[in-house]
């Protein structure tokens, strides 16, 4: 693709050389590291996405004296942060950043096993792949990245029916339900449980995406929030912490 360079008349680039930073991402990266000796190599790690590293060094780290609930808040949420903040700036990829949320995510797990105290959450997420449907990529890289922001999910699992999903949400009382469909004759199963769960006057919000979804689908009927991109679904729950109800997640979500 060709774009005209606004900083020299006639002359045009490849738009990826044009948007490409000055920096590399390695290098913004390294900017935005804490200093502190011990916890330097567990961010590394987290931006190279290098699972076995992440555990080593946060041993290194337990060893030295440090506490494996701080490691979580101030070197594994900080490293994925660094990680975040490169992606929404548009230096890093989705799957650089489903790398690091799994390396992320075994530090999480490495720090819970060896520690007594028990970890807060910022709330808990219902997600699921609709009934029918057995594609489960989607919602597997949507509950990686919602766990390396810190929230519980509740996985479903795929080719979920309706009662469960609704059973799932009367149980758990989440924050919101995640929802992915790849094929149209699937999709239709978010209307059933939007029905339900309004039937049983729960307000929770329900973010859908998938192949076979789209934003006017969606916002059809109560308690939908279209999701585009898997980035996105994160950033809607943290919009839910703030108190944002659904037309306000829909204006600030909703692209098209």
């Amino acid at each position: 693709m060709l774009s005209i360079n606004p900083k020299k008349t006639n002359v045009f680039v490849r738009y990826n050389v044009y948007i490409e930073n000055d920096m590399t991402p390695d290098e913004l990266a390294e900017v935005l590291y804490p200093k502190d000796e011990l916890v330097y190599p567990i961010t590394i790690s987290i931006f190279e996405g290098d699972e076995d590293d992440v555990v080593a060094y946060l041993q290194n780290a337990i060893d030295a004296g440090r506490h494996p609930i701080d490691l979580i808040n101030n070197a594994l949420i900080k490293g994925m942060s660094i990680v975040s903040k490169l992606y929404d700036d548009g230096d890093l990829y989705l799957p650089d950043v489903i790398i690091s949320a799994q390396a992320m995510v075994a530090g999480v797990n490495y720090c819970k096993s060896i520690s007594t105290e028990e970890i807060s959450s910022k709330g808990k997420i219902v997600c699921f792949v609709a009934e029918g449907d057995i594609h489960d990529i989607g919602k597997n890289i949507v509950s990686v990245l919602l766990k390396a922001k810190g929230f519980d999910v509740v996985d479903l699992g795929r080719d979920v029916p309706v009662e469960e999903v609704v059973e799932s949400v009367l149980d758990e009382k989440p924050i919101m339900v995640s929802g992915t469909a790849l094929m149209t004759t699937t999709m239709y199963s978010f209307k059933k449980i939007k029905e339900e769960l309004t039937r049983f006057d729960m307000k929770t919000p329900l973010v859908c995406g998938g192949g076979a979804v789209t934003q006017d689908f969606v916002t059809k009927y109560k308690l939908g929030v279209y999701g585009e991109e898997a980035a996105d679904v994160p950033k809607i729950a943290e919009s839910i912490l703030k108190g944002e109800e659904i037309e306000k997640l829909q204006n600030l979500y909703h692209k098209h």
